[in-house]
């Protein structure tokens, strides 16, 4: 009974109290104030307890943390959504769906059976970039994939897409024909090849021995001149004697002024000298005749009687091949410097100093060769989930770079990143004709081997450097690793990601699967 009592007593109190409220809340002489102050009171008794702010202030971090991992970790916002039924579908932010539909208003992509291009134009005012993707070439089972990453310009990268990968593909093609056992019309026999691989030992070993030369007469000057001796003409002499070029001279003339006491100053103003005549060099004609002749050029007719320097020496398709197998790295390396001087005898005529890097990869069976000039990048994953570099970037600032630019007479400069000469930020790279004209940049392709069978790969990455500037190696396995099951290999979602990380570059991303260790050839044939 007493507990009834109480009870009764306790209802009565606070149906009270909440009509009391409700009635100032509805009849108030001044509706806003009593509104308020309504509110107010709630406010004190039931959201402002601790437990309360507490449990909003953890809700809030819970939302942020989704957010932040629908943008970064796929797997953990899927499991997620999938536990609540929402599938796939809301798999991105508002604020990710809005940068991607940007990006995804200038971009360029092509699909096969095993292998996806995507490529945006991101926050750059032109794509410069071009990729190629050649499954089982003339059906003879050689595939091959490159990226282009222009710069200054689309001249240079639209030209190695067209004249560059139109000769490595007949040169494959006629290699793969002699080694399967046909033979070509017009091939040279293997005497003429032996004489030709002959006669370019000696060029290299003529090389060598002029290089060895030059150093000797450089440590005997520098001995000179610290020993004091004021007449340097004849050491001066002696090793211009072994310069390819009088631009050359000019820069060792003045760097050896700088050590006989003209010290840090001399070298400053020999460096700005180069500088300002490089970018002298890089303001290029605007006429409006440049764009027939870059047509021209492409289409492969030069418009004039002129008489061309020779070029690199490429040879018939016989001599890349020994005992059935054919040295592809060699091909890579012998027609990217052809195309690369043609490209510069192009370009001097139209004062266009565009350049592009070189990423190529050719799959034949079992045999993965890479090669790369510039910046450019590519990965692979191996069947444990590792990346395995393909290649390696080709920066001024690496000892090895560095040393060869100091030794043509150049230097690098800081300015934003690392630079040849104060211009460039790659160290290697197709075209960039002023930079070529004094040898501090060059187009010289490193080429890496490797066995699938060993690696059993299940996917590559070949990507511009847009793509590099916000993932690293290790992370853009992982994310592509996840992401398969997508129409373009995950190509086209790691592309916008990083376009939503803030890359300011043009990118593309180039996605080859593999299955067991092996590229399953499509029905394409190029």
């Amino acid at each position: 009974m007493e507990d009834e009592l109480e009870d009764k007593i306790l209802y009565q109190t606070l149906s009270k109290s909440h009509m009391k409220l409700l009635s100032k809340f509805a009849v108030g002489v001044t509706p806003l104030n009593s509104s308020l102050s309504y509110v107010w009171k709630v406010m004190r008794v039931y959201l402002l307890k601790p437990e309360v702010l507490i449990a909003g202030l953890l809700i809030c971090l819970f939302v942020l943390y989704l957010q932040a991992a629908e943008v970064w970790s796929r797997g953990f916002i899927g499991r997620i959504s999938n536990s609540l039924g929402l599938g796939k579908a809301g798999g991105r932010s508002g604020k990710l769906s809005m940068l991607a539909s940007a990006a995804e208003k200038h971009s360029w992509d092509e699909r096969t059976t095993g292998s996806a291009v995507y490529a945006v134009q991101g926050r750059r005012a032109k794509m410069e970039d071009r990729f190629v993707i050649s499954e089982n070439i003339n059906s003879s089972g050689i595939s091959l994939f490159a990226i282009f990453d222009g710069h200054g310009g689309e001249y240079a990268a639209e030209y190695a897409k067209t004249v560059l990968i139109k000769n490595i593909h007949q040169k494959l093609m006629q290699s793969s024909a002699i080694a399967d056992g046909k033979e070509l019309p017009g091939s040279p026999n293997a005497a003429v090849c032996a004489e030709d691989d002959r006669k370019q030992k000696e060029e290299e070993k003529e090389e060598k021995e002029d290089d060895k030369q030059e150093q000797e007469v450089n440590e005997r000057y520098k001995v000179s001149a610290h020993n004091g001796n004021s007449d340097p003409s004849g050491a001066v002499q002696r090793r211009q004697s072994f310069r390819k070029s009088k631009t050359e001279d000019t820069v060792g003339t003045g760097n050896n002024g700088a050590a006989n006491g003209g010290g840090g100053g001399a070298a400053a103003n020999n460096n700005q000298m180069l500088e300002n005549d490089l970018l002298s060099k890089y303001m290029g004609n605007q006429s409006p005749a440049r764009q027939q002749v870059k047509k021209n050029l492409l289409n492969g007719t030069s418009g004039g009687g002129e008489s061309v320097p020779a070029k690199p020496k490429t040879y018939d398709a016989r001599c890349y091949v020994q005992n059935g197998s054919i040295n592809f790295g060699k091909i890579i390396t012998d027609e990217v410097l052809a195309a690369d001087y043609d490209l510069v005898e192009a370009a001097k005529k139209m004062s266009d100093f565009a350049g592009t890097t070189a990423l190529i990869a050719v799959i034949h069976r079992t045999k993965l060769i890479v090669a790369n000039v510039g910046d450019s990048r590519g990965v692979m994953c191996d069947f444990k989930g590792n990346a395995i570099p393909l290649s390696f970037d080709h920066k001024p600032q690496q000892v090895r770079e560095q040393k060869r630019i100091a030794d043509a007479g150049g230097f690098i400069a800081f300015k934003g990143v690392w630079r040849v000469a104060g211009i460039l930020a790659t160290s290697r790279a197709l075209g960039d004709y002023p930079l070529k004209e004094k040898n501090l940049v060059i187009a010289n392709p490193d080429v890496l081997s490797f066995d699938l069978v060993d690696h059993r790969p299940q996917f590559l990455i070949l990507a511009s450097d847009g793509l590099w500037d916000t993932f690293t190696n290790e992370e853009a396995v992982a994310y592509v690793r996840e992401r398969l099951d997508e129409p373009h290999f995950g190509a086209k979602s790691i592309a916008l990601q990083s376009y939503s990380r803030g890359s300011v570059d043009n990118i593309t991303v180039l996605v080859i699967v593999l299955k067991n260790g092996r590229y399953e050839i499509g029905s394409s044939s190029n």
